[in-house]
Parts: structure tokens; sequence; C-alpha cells
């Protein structure tokens, strides 16, 4: 059940991301850096090949690159979602033919094509995989260069946004730099969003109930330490727990009834690494 969700959400973010490049990204000549970007920009060059045929040929030759040089290991779900990516943006061309924007607002188009993609992108991030592309590059430049691969991703992604100027003309060039700089902030913090859950830390002097509740009713693990009330010196149990945040209002909830006296602080984490949350 667990991995058919897995990879209905994968399935879900290529065709978001694929939606975002083929109706917004690609007729108004918008190129915020990836592969998408570098079929935008080649395509005018290229009038025999679409964009979505230029998309496949270099995801392919770039997965051909990645496992000669970094071998096996760099990613089967990665090449999967690249070829899939690919593949959904010629279907896309075969299916719905576009020949102009769909609106003839590009301020409003470059804001649907980075929420696409970043949103698309954000969900393949969480589930451990992404579309390929440039981040190949990244990895190769990473394996032989001092070059920290975030570094290496938007310096590539940036000179492939500033060629817009010399194929498609000013306007191109400047919504192209404004979409990479707004997609790299958002693609952060709708996958903060996607992965963000809640800590609690519980002080009290009935941690039985709520321990109970939270291993039986939640199904978590709850870490309890000893504690001591510096003002009162009275002796009660801390307990450190962490949930998802739809459990986290049943158990604030479940908190006030069991014990109306708790204290408790409850803080925003979108870094859980360990069972029950994400695997290292």
């Amino acid at each position: 059940m667990e991995k058919a969700k897995n990879t209905a959400m994968i399935v879900l973010g290529i065709v978001l991301m694929a939606a975002g490049v083929y109706f917004f990204k690609i007729p108004n000549g918008f190129a915020t850096g990836g592969v998408s970007g570098i079929a935008t920009v080649l395509a005018p060059c290229i009038p025999f090949m679409t964009p979505g045929m230029l998309i496949t040929v270099i995801n392919i030759l770039l997965l051909a690159a990645g496992f000669l040089i970094l071998g096996r290991g760099f990613g089967l779900r990665t090449a999967a979602c690249s070829l899939g990516f690919s593949l959904t943006t010629w279907a896309l061309e075969k299916l719905v033919p576009l020949n102009s924007p769909l609106t003839d607002q590009p301020f409003l188009e470059l804001v649907y094509a980075i929420l696409l993609t970043a949103v698309g992108s954000a969900i393949l991030f969480s589930h451990s995989a992404s579309s390929g592309g440039t981040d190949i590059v990244a990895l190769i430049l990473k394996k032989y260069t001092s070059v920290d691969t975030g570094k290496a991703l938007l310096i590539s992604d940036f000179f492939i946004a500033v060629s817009t100027f010399f194929v498609f003309g000013v306007k191109s060039g400047l919504y192209s730099v404004l979409g990479l700089f707004a997609k790299a902030f958002l693609v952060d913090n709708v996958l903060e969003s996607l992965n963000l859950c809640k800590y609690f830390t519980i002080v009290t002097e009935h941690p039985d109930p709520i321990s109970d509740y939270i291993i039986h009713q939640l199904e978590h693990g709850v870490t309890v330490m000893d504690g001591v009330g510096v003002y009162s010196q009275r002796h009660k149990k801390v307990l450190l727990v962490v949930c998802r945040r739809i459990e986290a209002v049943r158990l604030r909830r479940k908190l006030r009834e069991l014990d109306p006296g708790a204290f408790m602080m409850i803080t925003n984490s979108s870094e859980i690494i360990g069972r029950g949350f994400r695997e290292i």
C-alpha cells in the first residue's frame, strides 16, 4: 500500500512538472534552467525537433553519462522519473498541440509555470526522486571538482536562463531569470511544507495515560525523561514525541483532557529522520 502511494505521488509530481513546462514555459520562451530550459532555448534553432523530443534526447544522453561516470548507484529511480517526465511532455505535444501561449498575460503564465514545476519537483524530492537533467551534471561536477552541488546547479541554470535574452528577447529573458530565483525559493518552501511535522515537549505529572495514547492511538514512540521544576521543586516527567500535523491536533486536544495542568511546547520540524518518518 505504501509503495503504491509513493508511486502515485511520484507520477503526480512528473505530471505537474510536464504540464508546467509544456503549457506555460515552452510557449512563452521561459527557460528557468534544467533540461526543459535547454530544450526551450534550442527548439527555435532546431526546427525539425519539437521541445518534447529535445527533452527526451537530452535526458537520455545525460542518463547515459550518469551511468557511465557515476555508476548505477546514482539512481534508477531518477532514471525512471527523467524518462517519465520526457515522455509525458512528448505525449502532451501529440495530445494537446499548442501554437501560442494560452493567454496574453505572460506574468500570469510565469506564475503557473513556476508553481506547477516547483510543486512537482518538491513532490519528487520528498519521495527521494528527481527528474534528473542538470542534476546529473551537478553530480558529475561534484565528483571531479570542489564545487558544491547546489552552487553548480544554480550556476548552470542561471546560464540557461540568461541565454533566453539572446534567443527570445529581453522580456522573456527577464521573466526567465525572475522565474529561476522564484522557483528556487518556492521548491524549498513547498518541500518543507510537505515534510512538516510537529515536535512536542510535554512536562506532566501524569505520563502514563499520555504515553499510552501516543503509542496505541497515534502509533508513535515517545521518550520519557525525569525533570524537576526549579521554582516548585516538584518532580515531573518530560515526554518527547514527534507526529504529523493532523495527529498534532488530536494530541493537543487529548493532552488537555488527560492532564489539564500539563505544560507543552510545540515546534515545527521538516527534518525528522527515523522509523515511521524519513529513512536515511
